[in-house]
């Protein structure tokens, strides 16, 4: 599989086929007492050039790190809305939509990030992906059903950087295996602190469960810069999983791309997020 190790220069161009980056407000209950106030929380949702609601689109859920907001990919690095706008227009990629939503709520349980990794699957499952897949036209046509949701699993997929690469593992993978078949990790697993066994006997048992389950997994697209804080975690753990399990196998279901030098910045975050949309929804 080719790896660019650098973003070409005609994704930075100015293009005339623009998408649009629009507002999606929900509400979730999700971390509440029932009977309480539901907690109003919003995503950005990019849409590519010449979205129509006659046209069926994938859809990417792509998630920021700790600290920041719904903000980080398209607000605070509005270069990201270029870079795909050059994807979708040269046909590197298909046109597709892209959710940035926060796994944060505003109370003292954002500062556990094992918390905040971990529980963000309810939100993520109950509330965020029918608010977009009701209003938005993806391959689920509206119906957010459970069993509909989990039969258009094919055409989502889920990917974040740091904090967002661990809630990739936590919330998307572990628990919404059905939901998702596309993973993009960006810089790390488990964190500093994680328990690397522990993450492998977990995405292994989620692989052979979903073999069971008759749930494949299309693609898990690991990245990391070897440069960067999360590298060694990342790589020890994935290179244990490969050991335990064949149902990932490189260059049909997975890959790990590494950029030499590459650190924990929004650089290598970019460079990741291009390659693994040259792969997803190809099948």
């Amino acid at each position: 599989m080719e790896h660019i190790m650098r973003m070409p220069a005609e994704m930075l161009r100015e293009q005339a086929r623009k998408g649009e980056v629009v507002r999606l407000n929900y509400e979730t209950q999700t971390y509440d007492a029932e009977g309480s106030k539901p907690l109003h929380k919003g995503a950005w949702v990019y849409l590519p050039y010449g979205y129509s609601s006659s046209m069926t689109y994938n859809v990417l859920y792509l998630l920021h790190g700790g600290g920041v907001s719904e903000d980080w990919w398209f607000k605070m690095f509005p270069d990201t809305v270029t870079i795909l706008d050059n994807m979708m227009a040269d046909g590197v990629c298909d046109p597709c939509i892209i959710v940035a939503p926060t796994y944060y709520r505003g109370d003292a349980r954002d500062r556990d990030a094992d918390y905040v990794t971990e529980n963000f699957c309810h939100e993520l499952r109950r509330d965020l992906i029918p608010a977009v897949e009701k209003t938005y036209s993806t391959f689920a046509k509206g119906d957010v059903s459970e069993e509909n949701l989990v039969k258009t699993r094919g055409h989502r997929a889920f990917a974040g950087l740091s904090l967002g690469s661990m809630t990739t593992y936590r919330a998307a993978f572990y628990n919404n295996f059905d939901l998702f078949s596309w993973y993009g990790p960006f810089s790390g697993c488990c964190g500093p602190f994680g328990k690397h066994d522990v993450e492998v006997e977990r995405i292994v048992s989620t692989l052979e469960n979903g073999r069971k389950n008759g749930l494949g997994i299309d693609f898990m697209y690991c990245c990391n810069g070897d440069g960067d804080i999360a590298y060694a975690e990342h790589k020890d753990i994935m290179e244990k999983v490969l050991a335990r399990t064949d149902i990932l196998k490189f260059d049909e279901n997975y890959d790990f791309f590494v950029i030499p030098g590459g650190v924990h910045d929004m650089k290598a975050w970019q460079l990741d997020m291009y390659h693994v949309l040259k792969v997803f929804f190809k099948k």
